[in-house]
């Protein structure tokens, strides 16, 4: 039998395993913390050892100072009326630091009426958020949605790759949020922890389409 003293070894052992496979830096520090505050509970046990008992303090130490960086950093972060809706509705699942990097990789732009956002069938160029006017969306010659202030266009194939479901194009003079779909790729694949909170929003906003275009079309008269 394990005494109590290896058992709390080995669960620092298994914290460590599971900082490895976290799918978030932010979760990693958490569990390699966690895993120094149980290895200086093991190293403050009899016998004390104390060059172990420096080390994890400093670990824990080093930890706390990152911890009061990220806080500090992420209230200093200052986000316009726009991409603070942007922030709090398809990027809330992220840090605000992490926010504010996604958001830089695009431009805010104007469109005018006629402007082509997506083509049906043709690879999805660049991801869109509304924050003014409105867009048709056709698809296979039939009007079956608009997107409104606040709306995301092309996130449902732009993170797959597939050619786009729908053509999108501006209806009214608008304004929005523009980002290019090689630019975003790079910046999820160099920061793999927080693509699942993107795919997890944008997989939301895509069901929320659905459900507006099915309601539309049944209350849409014969």
């Amino acid at each position: 039998m394990f005494s109590t003293e290896s058992l709390i070894l080995q669960l620092s052992y298994a914290l460590l395993i599971a900082a490895v496979l976290a799918r978030t830096p932010r979760r990693m520090r958490l569990l390699v913390a966690a895993a120094g505050l149980v290895t200086l509970v093991h190293a403050a046990i009899a016998p004390p050892a104390y060059p172990a008992i420096i080390w994890m303090a400093l670990l824990l130490g080093a930890w706390l100072l990152m911890l009061w960086a990220d806080h500090h950093q992420g209230t200093r972060m200052r986000f316009s009326d726009a991409e603070e809706a942007m922030r709090r509705t398809y990027l809330a699942g992220l840090p605000r630091g992490a926010a504010r990097q996604f958001i830089d990789q695009g431009l805010w732009l104007r469109g005018q009426a006629g402007d082509q956002l997506t083509c049906e069938g043709a690879p999805v160029a660049n991801l869109y958020y509304l924050v003014s006017g409105e867009a048709c969306v056709i698809s296979q010659g039939r009007q079956v949605g608009i997107c409104r202030a606040g709306d995301l266009i092309g996130e449902a194939t732009i993170l797959s790759g597939d050619a786009a479901t729908a053509s999108v194009t501006v209806s009214a003079p608008a304004e929005f949020w523009c980002a290019p779909t090689p630019a975003l790729r790079r910046f999820l694949d160099d920061h793999e922890g927080l693509r699942s909170a993107i795919e997890r929003s944008f997989s939301n906003a895509v069901k929320e389409k659905l459900r507006a275009a099915n309601l539309a079309i049944a209350r849409r008269p014969e």
